[in-house]
């Protein structure tokens, strides 16, 4: 089944400026779920993540507070990295337009931002927020109203940055066997420590602003949610976050910073060797400390700075480790950290690419 772009009912733009992002997701009511709860849960096999939601909280004083400093911290990197990414992009995209599809929610600040240094540039460029969802794969309804809306030559799909390499691998297991799309889809993050995305900035784990905040910088609505009675992808906008929400003043702010930018030399893929050292290097990390703290799933393991926030924040963390305690791009975690009792231990090169990673609790 296919619905024309017109005939899905979403949520629109949630907080975002209408012209920034068309959300391809439905909205949705669920029951929230506690976070020790849905741990259990999902650990059990009983019911898979997207499945469930726990409450999504204001960012307290000390949150907000980190975040600005982030900002202040990396803003001007967050603006070059973009302008490297929208110049590569630009080059790349013989197309007459070019479809950006973001990944709710680490994606959708990007995809904002290389729409709009896009359009400066003088490309016509489009952009939506679809659901992807590991071991279940895209929206499929979503994707095909963009593919008929627009064809899928000229579809590049957004995140944030990668972790293991989880979403990449979930893309082509989800588009394996159409040719209407190229065997390494074309996926742009902004950081890729673990050689998996086919067009990044660099491949350092580093402070993304936008990734230590959920819904407040997101447009305001929540990770994605699994369709009970099928259909589009769900998610909840967070009405009740609203005073909170920093979602386009985030984008301004990289916006200032990007037009202030001197030259900018466009971003390049990796070689095959920078990509299996990369791949490589992050692989050893997340095997060691599998086999350290006798781990099957590796969906406990948690690598780079990111990741291992929001696993604090999201799900029940039992060890953390970084790569230096004093590392100024690692403090929300720290702080996060103290705030539920997890210890953290300084392991220095032994996390490789990472600069943190989190490992989840096991249940059993």
């Amino acid at each position: 089944m296919t619905l024309s772009l017109a005939n899905l009912k979403t949520v629109g733009s949630g907080s975002y400026a209408p012209a920034d992002v068309q959300f391809l997701l439905q909205p949705v009511q669920i029951e929230v779920t506690d976070v020790a709860e849905k741990e259990r849960l999902i650990q059990t096999r009983q019911k898979h993540y997207s499945e469930m939601i726990s409450q999504e909280h204001a960012p307290t004083a000390v949150h907000k507070a980190l975040f600005a400093r982030a900002l202040q911290q990396n803003g001007g990197r967050v603006a070059a990295d973009v302008q490297a990414l929208a110049l590569a992009l630009n080059q790349a995209c013989k197309e007459p337009s070019i479809v950006l599809v973001s990944f709710v929610r680490a994606g959708l600040p990007l995809g904002v931002l290389l729409r709009r240094a896009l359009v400066e540039m003088g490309r016509d460029c489009h952009h939506y927020g679809i659901s992807i969802v590991r071991d279940r794969g895209i929206d499929n309804l979503a994707l095909e109203a963009i593919i008929q809306a627009h064809g899928a030559q000229s579809i590049v799909f957004v995140d944030g940055w990668t972790g293991k390499g989880a979403i990449s691998g979930e893309i082509k297991r989800s588009l394996k066997g159409d040719s209407r799309f190229p065997v390494e889809p074309r996926l742009v993050v902004l950081a890729d420590p673990c050689g998996r995305a086919w067009l990044s900035a660099s491949a350092e784990d580093w402070i993304i602003p936008s990734g230590i905040l959920g819904a407040t910088v997101s447009g305001l609505v929540s990770r994605s949610i699994w369709p009970a009675d099928g259909g589009l992808h769900g998610c909840i906008v967070y009405d009740h976050l609203s005073e909170h929400d920093v979602t386009r003043d985030f984008i301004e702010q990289i916006e200032v910073r990007r037009r202030a930018l001197a030259t900018v030399a466009p971003a390049t893929p990796w070689t095959d060797d920078q990509r299996s050292a990369l791949q490589a290097a992050a692989m050893s990390v997340v095997e060691s400390l599998a086999s350290r703290f006798d781990i099957r799933n590796l969906n406990r393991v948690k690598p780079g700075i990111a990741e291992a926030t929001r696993a604090v924040l999201r799900r029940v963390p039992e060890h953390v480790l970084v790569r230096d305690r004093t590392d100024s791009d690692i403090q929300l975690l720290m702080h996060l950290t103290e705030a539920v009792g997890v210890t953290v231990e300084e392991v220095g090169s032994a996390l490789g690419p990472y600069r943190a990673v989190t490992v989840i609790r096991s249940v059993s």
